[in-house]
């Protein structure tokens, strides 16, 4: 498949998932307050979180904290003999993507929620965790998705914060 009609099938899968996000209300047309958050500015990462990605198909962390608010730095290692990739979405997003990247394995991405690693490569994601809940991530590389390479991304509240009261409290 030529550069051209990669980006072109690319351009298409995301305009229709785009479409019909944005027709279901779950998404405004972008990241920019979505689901799962917006694109990150590398000035404002407050951590960097290494993930190794491997051919047994698993994430290593696969299980990962972080606070509503924070800007992360994911710094992803592909350990392995092929390549593998890591795209943050929602369970819905990964699964309607996953089943275009079956009928399209040699789909480049070029969103900033997403990064395919040649094996011994690295490249990262800088990704902003707007909203609280969960975010999956997975390689949805042909037959790995189906093997278990996903993750999950817990994002805490920023109401956990509790204030104290000004007022001193008194025993009755």
């Amino acid at each position: 498949m030529t550069y051209r009609l990669r980006t072109l099938t690319l351009a298409l899968f995301l305009g229709a998932a785009s479409a019909a996000s944005f027709a279901s209300g779950t998404h405004t047309g972008g990241h920019e307050g979505s689901a799962i958050g917006k694109p990150g500015k590398a000035a404002n990462v407050s951590r960097t979180i290494k993930i190794d990605m491997t051919d047994n198909m698993r994430f290593t962390s696969a299980d990962i904290a972080v606070k509503q608010g924070e800007t992360i730095r994911f710094v992803v290692q592909n350990s392995g003999k092929v390549k593998h990739e890591m795209v943050l979405g929602t369970a819905r997003e990964l699964k309607e993507h996953y089943e275009v990247m079956k009928k399209n394995p040699e789909m480049e991405h070029a969103d900033e929620n997403m990064i395919s690693v040649a094996p011994g490569k690295s490249g990262e994601i800088i990704w902003q965790f707007t909203k609280s809940g969960k975010i999956d991530f997975a390689c949805l590389q042909p037959g790995h998705y189906d093997a278990g390479m996903k993750g999950l991304v817990n994002v805490a509240s920023d109401r956990t914060v509790t204030k104290k009261s000004s007022t001193p409290e008194h025993k009755h």
